[in-house]
């Protein structure tokens, strides 16, 4: 499964007006809701925000990638967003964050979500990539960003 197999232009959000990491996983979570793949949101809303209690999902280079698995969701969920500005996100390197991915899955689907956490993470750890990330001025621009990135992995 690609990233541009679950994440379209109703999922992202370009310039995100956030005030914090709380704030901007709500809004997130409220985007994700768009796919209509949401049973139940409180539950999906509790499982990332217990994921994130574990350790900070900022993984550096100004991404974060708040992710969890439950059967709230009919099927993987994606949502991304560039922020309007950065912002603390208690990220490994101490720097603010830029970017975010939303990810949540379901339960069964272990392997699914794992390959699709690695993908994202490699693609966002590519600078000229998130160079453009943060050039793009609109969601389909964004979408074919990863669309196009991605034609250079193997297929999950």
């Amino acid at each position: 499964m690609k990233i541009s197999d679950i994440l379209t232009e109703d999922l992202i959000e370009v310039n995100l007006p956030v005030t914090d990491k709380e704030d901007s996983i709500n809004k997130m979570i409220d985007i994700a809701e768009r796919s209509g793949k949401f049973i139940d949101k409180d539950e999906v809303k509790k499982s990332v925000f217990e994921r994130e209690k574990l350790v900070s999902t900022g993984v550096g280079k100004g991404f974060a990638i708040p992710h969890s698995k439950t059967d709230s969701v009919s099927d993987v969920v994606a949502a991304f967003a560039t922020l309007k500005e950065p912002i603390d996100f208690d990220s490994i390197d101490n720097e603010p964050v830029k970017f975010i991915f939303l990810l949540v899955g379901r339960d069964s689907l272990l392997n699914v979500h794992i390959k699709l956490l690695s993908r994202i993470s490699r693609l966002m750890n590519n600078d000229a990539f998130r160079e453009k990330l943060q050039k793009a001025t609109s969601k389909e621009e964004i979408l074919n960003l990863f669309k196009e990135e991605e034609k250079s992995y193997i297929d999950l």
